[in-house]
């Protein structure tokens, strides 16, 4: 079996770093509701408390959204570690997963929500983590169908 050099490691720590950085400013200059423009009226910076998963939804069902997000991020390092990923988009859409995972996971852990502070025009307010969590959902899927071909 070819086991990876530690890239994909590497990719998931410096995305984990940057969830983490970001929300530390966000926590640190924004006030919870305030929004602000950061490219005009396309992307606005607005400090919101998740307490729920995907959309805000099921916000009483915390605990179950720890375990879920630890059992994916230890079945993803899992698999990364042990080389069984083959293709390199399918290691970087789980690396990058697994980052954004354990960045939403620190949050709820540490404050009992996800700090989101993203908003673009018509959608929930999101953050780094959930950013890297649907491009490694997306990259992964693309990764596993061009194997399959």
């Amino acid at each position: 079996m070819h086991v990876p050099g530690p890239w994909p490691l590497v990719t998931a720590a410096l995305v984990l770093a940057a969830d983490q950085a970001t929300k530390a400013w966000a926590m640190d200059h924004l006030v919870l509701g305030q929004s602000r423009p950061l490219l005009g009226s396309f992307l606005r910076l607005t400090r919101a408390h998740n307490l729920g998963g995907a959309f805000g939804l099921f916000p009483e069902h915390k605990s179950a959204f720890i375990a879920v997000s630890l059992g994916v991020s230890a079945a993803l390092l899992g698999v990364l570690v042990s080389g069984r990923w083959g293709g390199r988009a399918v290691r970087f859409g789980g690396a990058l997963v697994l980052a954004g995972a354990v960045g939403n996971v620190i949050d709820r852990l540490r404050w009992g929500y996800v700090l989101d502070f993203l908003e673009l025009p018509h959608w929930p307010v999101f953050n780094v983590a959930d950013t890297a969590i649907v491009l490694g959902a997306a990259v992964l899927a693309v990764g596993i169908l061009w194997r399959r071909r």
